[in-house]
């Protein structure tokens, strides 16, 4: 199966992040820090930029958490987003400190006077806005319309956001349209990305622990990465932000979408193997989660198929009774004992 082609949306910026076009699918995540702690906001950020984070978005729930925002953005790298919701002064004063973008929904900060000044703002800083549509805060009108948040009641309140920025003469926006239910999600950024051609940061929102939250933000995501939907992309897991990351470039991986990092390959095992794979095989993905190197790395049972079927991965071992081989692109390099295999592996991979 190839992929659908890229739809082509504008280009925006995010500080330097080119978000759009031709653009790569960049990843995102969300502090989950206190925003008005500035040291622990700081240190998480550092944490993920240096596992592939390449925009973050941080909560402002009131004046002291935008106020904080300054300091956090003079210690980080990456662009920031503010999250703002219903007052305008916190966007205002989250512009005043610098941030690269706000996720804002126009039609929830109330007066036109009020959107009309925070539209300013951006537009003196050219600092995009992302709506923010989520199926768990859609209007009361569009659900007494639709009966209950469908994927054309997502659309429908995007349109109304965007209005309110186009009749003030501004573009620079981006659209999220978040269920928690994948289908329902998927069908929304169908409809949407056949209308407009605004880039689409895409998740499932709320999707759950890193277990169940992989799966359906895997099923969801990459569905519309197939489909060439996204341009930006954040996995919601109720986990550390960490594994967001992880788990975002894991998808693009998958889809041949992204390289970074080391890429997992091993078997499910079978009457064959004659060592003690799964621990081992957990070892092997711990010990090279953190590679920034675009590597593959597979784990097979048995000698027989092992580096025959892992012939593409750029490293690997084989068990085999009591003994293993060190292999490279499908090439024996070594066999050494079943206990050395791991220390062998990870010796070539750093001598590589």
């Amino acid at each position: 199966m190839s992929l659908s082609e890229r739809k082509k949306t504008r280009k925006i910026y995010v500080g330097n992040v080119a978000v759009g076009g031709e653009s790569p699918v960049s990843v995102q995540s969300m502090t989950k820090t206190d925003t008005r702690d500035v040291h622990a906001t700081v240190t998480q950020i550092l944490h993920i930029e240096s596992l592939g984070c390449e925009i973050i978005r941080l909560a402002v729930p009131d004046m002291e958490a935008a106020r904080a925002l300054g300091p956090i953005r003079k210690g980080v790298n990456i662009p920031i987003i503010a999250d703002i919701h219903f007052d305008w002064r916190l966007a205002l004063e989250a512009l005043a400190q610098g941030v690269d973008g706000l996720r804002l929904n126009p039609g929830n900060i109330g007066a036109t006077w009020k959107v009309k000044e925070v539209v300013i703002a951006a537009s003196e800083r050219s600092v995009p806005i992302r709506i923010g549509v989520n199926a768990g805060s859609l209007d009361k009108t569009l659900l007494e319309k639709y009966g209950h948040p469908t994927p054309e009641a997502l659309v429908e309140s995007a349109e109304a956001h965007i209005r309110i920025l186009e009749d003030m003469n501004f573009e620079t926006i981006k659209v999220s349209l978040k269920a928690s239910n994948v289908t329902k999600t998927v069908e929304a950024y169908r409809l949407f990305s056949e209308k407009h051609d605004y880039p689409l940061h895409i998740g499932i929102s709320e999707a759950g622990p890193p277990f169940t939250g992989t799966i359906k933000s895997s099923v969801g995501l990459g569905i519309l990465l197939a489909g060439g939907i996204g341009d930006t992309m954040r996995v919601s897991l109720t986990a550390e932000p960490a594994e967001e990351i992880r788990v975002a470039y894991e998808i693009l991986k998958s889809l041949g979408l992204r390289r970074r990092g080391a890429e997992m390959i091993s078997c499910p095992t079978c009457g064959r193997c004659c060592i003690d794979l799964k621990p081992l095989a957990q070892k092997v993905e711990d010990a090279i989660k953190d590679l920034k190197e675009p590597i593959s790395v597979a784990v097979m049972g048995c000698v027989v198929n092992g580096p025959g079927e892992a012939r593409e991965a750029d490293f690997g071992i084989a068990g085999g009774k009591g003994m293993g081989l060190v292999f490279k692109k499908g090439e024996v390099v070594r066999q050494v004992k079943e206990d050395e295999l791991l220390e062998a592996l990870m010796q070539m991979i750093r001598e590589a």
